[in-house]
């Protein structure tokens, strides 16, 4: 099975400070895959190396067996890769339709074509209503995103990551925050929208990883102690003595 991401001896220093210690990671399209660690072991720093939003101190990053090294995130998500933040990133004036159809909009070939009256493009509005649909929000669609629940806000930026087309979906922190009854349908959610796509996420819920993960690495002081299936990492004595512990024993 071919690569959707490969990090080969990736690194990233801040001053004399080294946070990703040469990490080699290979996962294959249309896994689930997830990056667990205990805080401070640098998993949200490797998501920004990944999706462009730091550069690199050394190595690299391929898509789909395309180099993507320090390439800007706008041309990494023309690419095929699309994410979401740890903190809610919406537009909170715009409507939960307006902020589905802005996402749309690269994939379906608007690209900054501001001489466009979106209201009347009924193939752009047609996706965009299928989305709401997909991610359960349509009968918010006309409410400013910034009054959403927070699990609403979270499912919305789910389906904006998921909307544009992208064919690798990277979610931070997904569930984070949620109630045990939104998580199960955040899960629902993501597993809908991820059918025959990569899904990388980084995730300290246990029950959300082991539910959701083909395979998982676990990340400990910038590099990878282990990458195996989800049982397999359950078991492993080094990662439960690294991150796991007592929740090994009993998720």
């Amino acid at each position: 099975m071919s690569s959707a991401i490969k990090l080969d001896e990736l690194r990233k220093s801040f001053g004399p400070t080294e946070i990703i210690r040469g990490v080699n990671l290979d996962i294959k399209k249309g896994e689930r895959h997830a990056i667990i660690g205990p805080n401070g072991a640098g998993k949200s720093t490797l998501f920004h190396l990944i999706s462009g939003r730091y550069n690199l101190s050394g190595g690299h990053v391929s898509l789909n067996g395309e180099e993507i090294s320090n390439l800007p995130p706008y041309e990494i998500y023309r690419k095929g890769l699309s994410r979401s933040f740890q903190v809610t990133n919406i537009f909170p004036i715009l409507s939960v339709f307006e902020n589905v159809r802005c996402s749309l909009m690269w994939s379906e070939d608007y690209k900054y074509s501001f001489w466009h009256l979106v209201d009347r493009e009924r193939k752009l509005n047609d996706r965009a209503a299928e989305v709401l649909e997909e991610i359960g929000l349509t009968s918010r669609q006309h409410v400013p995103a910034g009054v959403l629940t927070y699990a609403e806000q979270r499912a919305l930026e789910i389906g904006l990551a998921a909307a544009g087309g992208a064919d690798v979906i990277m979610l931070d922190e997904p569930t984070a925050g949620m109630s045990h009854s939104e998580t199960d349908q955040a899960i629902e959610l993501i597993r809908r929208i991820t059918v025959g796509k990569t899904l990388v996420m980084v995730e300290h819920d246990m029950g959300v990883v082991f539910d959701l993960a083909d395979r998982i690495s676990v990340l400990v002081y910038g590099e990878i102690i282990a990458t195996d299936t989800p049982e397999n990492i359950r078991n492993n004595k080094a990662v439960q003595e690294a991150y796991l512990g007592v929740e090994a024993e009993h998720a």
